[in-house]
């Protein structure tokens, strides 16, 4: 009888110091050990509150966030909180207005993920970052769902502009500044979609089909800088198949690569989707792969948990990993530890980052006989829909909430020029109008076009004759834009997305010939996320600006340019080719327009190339890797960019310290007005084992700003494994001895000056994982 009252006694002990037990950082484990099988698979499937209370294992720990992506679950006994994720990543993406309050929660609109990128500025990237990390916290959000850290494969790809660059070097350095300005204000990122998210054509059941080396040194690259040098709170595994396994269940991404090989410590998401067993995709894999949040969450998740559990079919020791990287997660956010904000950011100080960073961002490809900047121009003669309907950003998920967008319009009239106001008026009731239709013939089931998920071009409005003539006589010069738009779940088509139509032909051509006869200027601007055809009309405008979608602040930040308040620095992030088909993966991109959705989908499972699978037989042989080794014509190279000021290049030095690489170079502003400048350093390798490109880019540096005359030493930095290509037959990493050419150029095809260095061999083995099923016949040099 004692030794029953004893163990009562112990029992009802420790029950009470499991209902004491709160979550800390320092007793994870401890509270791990307490958690019941239920708990543990609720936390780890996000999903609606109403069930959870339902369930009486929640309380309302968090305020309630309209818009909000998705969320974790709160188990009060443990005063463990539910977390909060917000979509981005140019934004923060919550409702603006909500039920019971007229307060307004607008968040800031900044510029696109290319526009960042061709900045080349890691520093004023990072401020980007701090900027939308602080309103994630402010707006009561733990997570924001960016940056978008896949690869530039082809032009044609529809969310091409969240992403930064054909490049992975690039990608990994402005994927880590985003990501330590995010994660400076204590606030997370999910850095997605990883992995090999080329296309957005039935992106929920495409099998990326690719080599090894392929998948290691082109497409996950990137991902890997960033892992290794800003450490993600959370990654978002991506819908599609990779070498025949889903992504959110492929235990050689998401454990052997990601967490063995590059010591990943975070959470990995699912993109959100649900369940997939209709897909072949089972939650007990997704759990066992690595992935420790299924968003946005289904009751029945959980309970696939439990019973995987119960019936053998899935290991306890994978279910506890999971929620002790999931509790790891909590304790660092801003729900758990009561730093959030009041929902009120500085979002007048947020603008002057954006107009900033989006004027340096945007790229001059042509500037004849020093059309710009602007002189003695009071009007112009603004052509083009997109003057009056500027986009900001892409349509989807990640679309922003912003207080306002500054179109050209705006811009121009606050640095003091006007617009014609017969041509303005044409507009801007067109553009009504315009709207007005495509929202009444849009299809309910192209859910990324409704009004909600981002503006959408207007179609162009057919100009005669005589009203450009008119337009000629009274404006001092004009300007033209051309927009783009993309977005997710469907891709670009090459005659109405790549290449201008006929009527923006000949809209540019009849303008140009019009106001050259008046011996007049003409700007073209082009607002789009992505490439575009040049190559057929370029001859025609006197300048070519590169807008990009620029955010809220665009209009303004286009007319700093144009008038010559900011000097352009902006540089390519990514091949402009004379014809979408020159890139070698365009053989293997699908090529028409398709919306995703389930019955399309189930009308392409029959093995058909680009729905089904995607064979990436170009390899690595991607963007200008494919152009310079292959001396094929472009029509503007990659890290191209005009100024208004020259440079020169000098004193080439390279060193080697250990692991680490400096390279050095001195640049002079030698034109006549102040300007910044971006060194980029490819290095070409001795021939070796293997086949590589012609030359890569593997440091960079930008100077400030740069008075005429002035000087200034950049000193640029790599390791020797960042030279290093990917050896399929010892599963390594491998940088042949030899000597190593550093090329320090202003763009791939204009370098400058060189200095070479001697290596002996590096290897660094890797798991020999994620190879693939089929035979690939692979491009060879």
């Amino acid at each position: 009888m004692r030794k029953l009252t004893l163990l009562f006694a112990t029992f009802m002990s420790l029950t009470t110091m499991a209902q004491n037990l709160q979550l800390t950082a320092q007793n994870i484990d401890e509270v791990l050990a307490a958690m019941t099988l239920k708990e543990k698979a609720y936390l780890l499937v996000g999903g609606a509150n109403d069930f959870y209370n339902s369930q009486a294992m929640v309380g309302n720990s968090a305020e309630t966030v309209p818009g909000a992506a998705g969320t974790t679950f709160a188990i009060e006994r443990f005063g463990i909180p539910e977390t909060l994720m917000a979509d981005g990543p140019a934004g923060v993406r919550i409702n603006p207005t909500r039920k019971g309050t007229d307060k307004t929660f607008y968040a800031t609109g900044f510029p696109i993920g290319t526009c960042l990128a061709s900045t080349w500025n890691t520093d004023l990237v990072g401020q980007v970052g701090a900027a939308i990390g602080n309103e994630t916290r402010m707006y009561k959000c733990d997570v924001i769902l960016g940056p978008g850290v896949n690869l530039h494969r082809n032009p044609l790809c529809g969310r091409n502009f969240e992403y930064y660059s054909e490049d992975p070097y690039l990608i990994g350095k402005i994927a880590t500044a985003y990501i330590n300005g995010v994660q400076s204000e204590g606030v997370g990122v999910s850095m997605k979609h990883f992995a090999v998210n080329s296309q957005e054509t039935v992106r929920t059941i495409v099998d990326e089909r690719l080599s090894q080396r392929a998948a290691r040194e082109i497409y996950l690259r990137g991902f890997e800088w960033a892992v290794r040098d800003s450490d993600p709170w959370t990654i978002m595994s991506s819908y599609n198949s990779v070498n025949g396994a889903y992504a959110q269940g492929n235990h050689d991404l998401l454990t052997s690569i990601l967490r063995d090989d590059w010591g990943f410590k975070g959470i990995v998401i699912t993109d959100w989707i649900g369940k997939r067993e209709g897909q072949g995709l089972f939650t007990v894999d997704e759990v066992h792969a690595g992935n420790d949040l299924m968003e946005p969450g289904m009751p029945e998740q959980a309970e696939d948990i439990i019973k995987g559990v119960n019936e053998g079919r899935l290991s306890i020791a994978d279910v506890d990993r999971n929620v002790r990287r999931m509790l790891e997660y909590i304790v660092k956010t801003p729900h758990f530890n009561g730093r959030l904000g009041d929902n009120n950011p500085d979002l007048k100080a947020h603008a002057a980052i954006t107009r900033q960073v989006a004027a340096e961002g945007m790229v001059l490809l042509k500037n004849d006989n020093e059309a710009l900047p602007m002189k003695d121009v009071k009007t112009v003669a603004l052509f083009g829909a997109g003057s009056y309907n500027f986009l900001s950003g892409g349509v989807g998920s990640g679309c922003v909430h912003t207080p306002y967008i500054v179109d050209l319009v705006e811009g121009l009239k606050n640095v003091g020029i006007g617009t014609t106001d017969d041509l303005r008026e044409i507009y801007q009731k067109y553009v009504d109008f315009a709207k007005l239709k495509f929202e009444a013939d849009r299809d309910p089931a192209m859910w990324f076009q409704a009004p909600h998920m981002g503006d959408q071009k207007c179609p162009e409005l057919d100009m005669s004759k005589r009203c450009i003539d008119n337009q000629a006589a009274k404006a001092d010069a004009a300007i033209i834009t051309i927009s783009r738009q993309a977005g997710e779940g469907i891709d670009r088509d090459i005659e109405t997305e790549f290449n201008l139509t006929p009527e923006e032909q000949a809209m540019v051509k009849n303008i140009s010939n019009a106001f050259h006869a008046a011996n007049k200027k003409v700007i073209l601007v082009i607002n789009s996320g992505s490439v575009v055809e040049t190559a057929s009309w370029r001859a025609y405008p006197d300048a070519i600006l590169v807008a990009w979608q620029p955010g809220e602040e665009g209009g303004n930040s286009v007319a700093d340019i144009l008038t010559g308040k900011v000097c352009p620095s902006g540089k390519l992030t990514m091949t402009w080719p004379l014809a979408a088909t020159d890139h070698p993966s365009t053989k293997n991109f699908p090529l028409e327009m398709n919306v995703y959705d389930y019955e399309t989908m189930k009308g392409y499972m029959g093995g058909v190339p680009g729905h089904d699978f995607t064979n990436h037989e170009e390899d690595i042989w991607v963007g200008y890797r494919y152009f310079d080794t292959f001396n094929k014509q472009v029509a503007y190279p990659f890290g191209y960019g005009m100024s208004y000021t020259t440079f020169e290049y000098s004193k080439p030095v390279v060193k080697r310290q250990g692991d680490k690489i400096t390279v050095s170079v001195t640049v002079k502003n030698t034109g006549k007005v102040a300007g910044k400048e971006i060194a980029q350093v490819y290095v070409a390798a001795p021939q070796g084992t293997l086949d590589k490109p012609e030359k890569e880019l593997k440091a960079f540096g930008k100077t400030q700003l740069l008075q005429p005359g002035q000087t200034e030493t950049l000193k640029m930095t790599c390791a020797v494994r960042d030279l290093a290509s990917f050896d399929e037959a010892g599963s390594q990493w491998l940088v042949d001895a030899g000597t190593y050419n550093f090329n320090i150029g202003a763009n791939v095809e204009d370098i400058r000056c060189s200095a070479s260095l001697n290596l002996e061999r590096y290897t660094e083995a890797v798991s020999n994982v994620l190879a693939p099923k089929v035979q690939l016949n692979l491009m060879k040099k």
